[in-house]
Parts: C-alpha cells; structure tokens; sequence
C-alpha cells in the first residue's frame, strides 16, 4: 500500500473523530511543532500554549481538509498562520520575546537540521564547543527578521521543499527561494559576527 492511500486512510479516521488516530497524530507531529514555535517565537510558554492550540485547530478543522496539500504540510501551515497571528500581538504587548528563548542542551538542538545548508557556518578555530555554537546559531535565527526566519526554519530545520513552503507561507516559490538565500546569507554574517566578539 502506497504512503498516499496510508494517509488517506489516517485522514479518514480523523474525520470519523477517531481518538486514537488523533493521538496518533499529536505523537507523530507535537515535537517539530513545538521546536517551530519556539523558534518563531522564541517563550517556551507560548511555544507550549499555541502548540496545543495547533492539534484543536486541526482536530476542528479536520473536515474541511480536501487533501489537496499533504497533511503535514496543512498542520504546519495552520501551525504558522497561528504562530503570525500571536507574534503580533505579543508585539503589541512589547513583550521581548528573546528573554524566554530557549537554551543550550533544551530540546529543539540546531543538529536536528537534516539539510546540509545549515552547515554553512564555518568555525575560525576550535575554541568554542558544539554546545556553545549550537547556543549562538539559535540565537542568530532568533534575531532574523520573521519573514526571513520563517523559511530558513522550514527549508534548513524541517527540510521542506519549496513547493510546501510555499503552500503553507502562501508566497510564490521564486519569492520562497529568494528569502532562503538572503536569511542563509543573514544567518551566516549574524554568526560569524557573534564568533568573532565570542573569540576576539
């Protein structure tokens, strides 16, 4: 049985309200929605909040989904559009949003990337650990812009395709690709500049 009709079933069974499929679902899934929302916001307490918030949106949700994205890609755009809509308003609130961040050691390490494009970052020596670059590259992340961040997290952390990023950012995919490469290059000068006043 092809992964395509496996997933048709599972969406089936969450239609049908089945608790056990939506278990299964908040297992497979509570984890990478967890790290995306933290680093797109960057509190672990509304990171944990609106993670919840995500699997009752979709458990809402579940029977208007037509299946034209996979499911994934659906759960993590539902999972953005939440986390656009709550970085407003901890805006509006100024709350600064770095104090909470996570960090070293916690359970979203940068090594979770599966793509090699995070390895961009090239050490000038040896005197920092893996703990205290990963430290400094969260950091660098955190501190881009969220338009940049938001890609650079689903292309480098999630190893998305374009084309998902795309359905679930709603941006076109040049526009996709044009963010990836400018937040690398951001992410790259944040990081080099964080080592040399690290190392200096």
């Amino acid at each position: 049985m092809s992964d395509y009709d496996d997933e048709t079933r599972f969406i089936e069974r969450l239609r049908a309200r089945d608790e056990r499929a939506f278990n299964e679902l908040v297992k497979q899934y509570e984890r990478r929605i967890f790290g995306l929302l933290l680093r797109m916001i960057g509190r672990r307490d509304e990171a944990e909040d609106l993670a919840q918030e995500v699997f009752v949106q979709v458990f809402k949700a579940i029977g208007t989904f037509r299946g034209e994205a996979k499911l994934s890609t659906w759960i993590f755009r539902i999972a953005m559009n939440l986390s656009k809509n709550r970085t407003k308003y901890l805006a509006r609130r100024r709350v600064d949003s770095q104090d909470h961040f996570t960090g070293p050691g916690e359970e979203v390490p940068i090594h979770r990337a599966r793509n090699s494009n995070m390895g961009i970052i090239d050490r000038p020596d040896e005197l920092l650990s893996g703990v205290e670059l990963e430290a400094i590259v969260e950091r660098s992340i955190a501190e881009l812009e969220p338009e940049f961040r938001e890609v650079l997290i689903l292309r480098d952390v999630e190893d998305m395709s374009y084309e998902e990023i795309a359905e679930i950012t709603g941006l076109a995919d040049g526009t996709v690709k044009s963010r990836i490469h400018r937040a690398r290059l951001q992410l790259k000068e944040a990081v080099e500049l964080a080592l040399g006043e690290k190392i200096g």
